[in-house]
């Protein structure tokens, strides 16, 4: 008998990863601060709740950088860096899948669903709950609550996975069996 009634599973860092080689690579061509200046809490929290558009965050970046033609040509290199799904954990996740509901709840911008397309991921998970669209970003415990609600299950019955654990630490606070996600074996060891 599967152990839960639902997999909860963040999708960056998890499912999505992107190549960090590369965003380093731009950011010494360029010689700005990309990483440090987008993700700030104050730039990257905005977009992330839905407030303003992945193309208005961009224009707010650019506008931090500086401004210029040098900083919007990084910042255009910057949100197109190459991302991919990770095979394994998608085929653990599938299985899974087969006696329960899995479903991403991730900390996103409006273009998730965009990018879940590019990746042929639209019709893998049963639910996709976006923090862009629902309005509250982990690790707030309401969204941990809309995703147990759309998966059908309590929150002591819910597996939840993620690369931060901070946003482990919120989810089994709700009572979530919850799983630092660092490597495959990681998830393997609880989902095999």
């Amino acid at each position: 008998m599967f152990p839960f009634d639902a997999v909860l599973t963040d999708f960056d860092g998890v499912l999505r990863h992107f190549d960090h080689a590369a965003q380093a690579d731009i950011e010494a061509r360029y010689g700005l601060p990309l990483r440090k200046t987008a993700f700030d809490p104050e730039m990257i929290l905005p977009p992330t709740l839905g407030h303003v558009t992945e193309a208005q965050w961009v224009e707010a970046t650019v506008a931090a950088l500086g401004g210029g033609e040098r900083a919007r040509q990084a910042m255009a290199e910057f949100v197109e860096i190459a991302f991919w799904v990770d095979e394994e954990v998608r085929a653990l996740l599938a299985r899974a899948q087969e006696h329960v509901p899995v479903i991403i709840v991730t900390n996103a911008m409006d273009t998730l669903e965009e990018h879940i397309d590019r990746l042929g991921l639209t019709y893998f998970a049963d639910d996709v709950v976006s923090s862009a669209r629902v309005g509250v970003a982990k690790p707030d415990p309401r969204i941990y609550e809309i995703a147990a609600e759309r998966a059908g299950a309590a929150p002591a019955r819910c597996l939840f996975v993620d690369d931060r654990l901070p946003n482990v630490e919120a989810a089994r606070a709700l009572g979530m069996t919850g799983i630092h996600y660092r490597s495959l074996q990681d998830l393997a060891e609880v989902l095999g």
